[in-house]
């Protein structure tokens, strides 16, 4: 079965621009779009159930056709849900290549993303999420700009970013600029493992950047005309993936959810980079 690329939609700046970055993913890939708005009755303006369905039906119709217009070779879908918005884009995330939405400036995030409700769509949904700012522009996504990908611990715990990262590019006829981050650990962290490890690489930063080889060289191998650029900077991996964003087309990092009393959370490397990341951002999740 083939996924399509969904976006959400909310009629705001922001859903649009998620929906302009969706369509011109989905032409690249060879992909359906799949626009979707997810709404609760509300009692407003005296409007009932069947009335606000139909606005929130055409305003979405309006959404589809305007990019279906924009691109002709696109099939486009519309849905209008009407449920938990939560439930409703993890749900839609599931049977997705990637849910795309909208997102706002520094900081605060609005429409789907109000409040906690983004950060437990991020942390539910079992595919990628790709956040778009409201002035994301095609001319960001120009020659010379890399997809740039954070990479931390051993092969296995990055590998869904990095297929991420290296998919996205092919797609694009992009570069990848991999990113690690390391900082000296703790005195009570050595064991003699562990420092016979570091004897054999040769100290710290060599076996950091041995680490990031070794995780990329099965992704290199399998996609061989992807240009790619390793970097290992010593700090926190949020600092570090910031510091290189303005090259970025888009930007790919991990994350794990963690459940807590009050509900999912995502991690703090994905937390800072969506909220300071000017470029895109594509959140995979992993096991």
């Amino acid at each position: 079965m083939t996924r399509p690329i969904t976006a959400g939609f909310d009629g705001t700046e922001e859903s649009l621009a998620a929906v302009a970055w969706a369509a011109r993913e989905a032409v690249r890939r060879g992909l359906p779009l799949r626009v979707l708005h997810a709404w609760r009755y509300e009692d407003v303006d005296g409007a009932d159930r069947d009335t606000q369905a139909g606005w929130v039906a055409g305003a979405v119709t309006r959404a589809g056709r305007t990019v279906a217009e924009r691109h002709p070779e696109l099939t486009v879908t519309t849905d209008a849900v009407e449920g938990g918005t939560v439930e409703s884009l993890a749900a839609a995330a599931g049977e997705a290549e990637m849910l795309v939405l909208g997102s706002r400036g520094h900081g605060a995030v609005v429409g789907f993303l109000l409040g906690s409700v983004g950060q437990q769509v991020i942390a539910e949904a079992t595919r990628p999420v790709v956040l778009v700012r409201a002035g994301d522009r095609p001319t960001a996504e120009a020659a010379g700009r890399e997809v740039v990908v954070g990479q931390h611990g051993g092969p296995e715990d990055s590998a869904a970013a990095l297929r991420f990262a290296f998919e996205t590019a092919v797609a694009r006829g992009a570069g990848v600029r991999a990113v690690r981050a390391w900082s000296l650990p703790p005195v009570f962290a050595y064991s003699p493992g562990s420092l016979r490890l570091l004897d054999d690489a040769g100290g710290l930063e060599p076996y950091e950047r041995k680490a990031l080889a070794d995780a990329l060289k099965p992704w290199r191998e399998r996609f061989p005309d992807v240009p790619v650029a390793e970097q290992v900077e010593m700090g926190s991996a949020g600092q570090v993936l910031l510091a290189v964003a303005g090259r970025a087309q888009l930007m790919v990092v991990g994350r794990r959810a963690r459940l807590t009393a009050v509900g999912a959370r995502i991690g703090s490397v994905a937390h800072g980079v969506l909220h300071h990341a000017e470029c895109p951002v594509a959140v995979v999740p992993h096991d």
